[in-house]
């Protein structure tokens, strides 16, 4: 089990360096465009698939780091460069992810491929869960998934929304009801294949930020899927739903549906998202700070000033700190007593959020203009206390946590 530590080794220092030449190089520069644009930067992705950063063993090399630091450090270097462009080359980790959790070593092996595509052909993903009446409440989930036993086929029905790369993807894993009567416990993950007959994008949504990555509804008129597209397999399904039934007549319900399971895994992985947003904020504004001068002098020699970037400096670290402390007890299968996936996301999105405004009030009107990066990434940011849980959210389940309250 490795020990955690705050030193990234040589050839994780190289991995980081090599990702912040893309970020500066390729990602920043066309930021502002993508952003006007609100559409998917393909070109970048194409790009970044041909230097391997998009890709399965890129991603599976970062995944498996045993100090459980490549994701962190990968997403953040990645996000410094833009957050919305940063979304579209990271947004399909999360589908990734959701396979990872609760799939077969058959089922990685077959559909996580499909997700990247190669340099020739670059394809994305989706994770679907969230629904027009079930965000944050999972419980009230509406999809379906009936199996029908004669085809060995399972049947959808329902509508996802704020899906990342819905409609557009590859390979959809979709959250759906198995069994309505259990609640979140009642709940399993589908593949959905290419080309699948009845699944369709609905609304694509106009965003406040990370509007270079797309977002849309998926919906599913009877769309049927293979027996060997539940994610874990039958056996493994009915052995679950069968411990979720008598949990519940006892009274107990310490049981993970599929989408937690999923959250849970990649919530470090937003707060990396977030702390490279803040980062590249306070970066602005520390050079603004130094280089513009009011009164004679640089306005860093102003109390004001200098006490806000010594704060958005402090929190940023304690960000990462926390980040990386959750990635590292996830990697060595140290459990979250204390929510720290949870603690991780919850910081780091709120000091996201609080340092880039931070930085636009530090550039003062040109910080308002969209002519300065800092204007778009406080837009980003307002999204890390929204998706994969929101901030309110993420304190009930540490306080629940805490007091040893059911996680429903």
């Amino acid at each position: 089990m490795a020990e955690f530590t705050m030193e990234l080794n040589d050839e994780q220092k190289e991995v980081r360096d090599w990702l912040h030449g893309f970020a500066a190089e390729v990602i920043r520069p066309a930021a502002a465009e993508w952003d006007e644009r609100e559409e998917t930067p393909w070109p970048i992705i194409q790009e970044a698939a041909k230097l391997g950063i998009y890709s399965l063993d890129f991603y599976a090399q970062q995944f498996f780091d045993p100090t459980g630091l490549g994701i962190p450090m990968a997403t953040e270097e990645i996000f410094w460069g833009d957050a919305g462009i940063g979304l579209s080359i990271m947004g399909t980790g999360l589908a990734a992810v959701g396979v990872l959790a609760n799939g077969t070593e058959e089922q990685i092996g077959t559909w996580i491929p499909q997700m990247y595509g190669d340099a020739n052909d670059v394809k994305v993903a989706a994770f679907c869960s969230s629904e027009p009446d079930a965000g944050s409440d999972v419980a009230a989930m509406r999809t379906r998934a009936v199996y029908d036993e004669a085809k060995d086929e399972w049947v959808l029905n329902g509508t996802k929304t704020w899906a990342t790369n819905g409609g557009i993807a590859n390979v959809h894993v979709v959250v759906a009801v198995v069994d309505p009567e259990l609640g979140s416990k009642g709940h399993a993950s589908f593949i959905v294949p290419p080309h699948t007959t009845g699944l369709s994008q609905g609304q694509k949504f106009k965003k406040h930020g990370i509007r270079a990555s797309h977002t849309a509804e998926v919906v599913l008129e009877d769309v049927r899927v293979p027996g060997h597209c539940l994610l874990g397999g039958k056996d493994k399904l009915d052995e679950r739903l069968a411990r979720a039934r008598e949990r519940a007549k006892a009274g107990g319900e310490r049981v993970k549906n599929a989408a937690m399971a999923t959250f849970e895994a990649s919530r470090p992985a937003v707060g990396a998202m977030a702390v490279g947003t803040a980062r590249a904020a306070y970066e602005e504004a520390l050079e603004y700070a130094k280089t513009r001068t009011q009164f004679g002098r640089p306005i860093i020699d102003n109390q004001g000033v200098a006490f806000q970037l010594a704060d958005m400096r402090t929190q940023i670290d304690a960000a990462r700190l926390l980040v990386w402390r959750a990635s590292w007890m996830a990697s060595t299968g140290k459990k979250f007593e204390s929510a720290e996936g949870s603690m991780s996301k919850l910081y780091a999105s709120e000091v996201a959020k609080k340092v880039t405004a931070q930085a636009v009030q530090i550039l003062g009107g040109n910080g308002f203009t969209r002519e300065y990066p800092v204007e778009r990434m406080h837009r980003d940011a307002a999204i890390y206390t929204i998706f994969e849980g929101t901030s309110e959210i993420q304190r009930l389940v540490i306080a629940r946590t805490l007091s040893g309250m059911p996680i429903r």
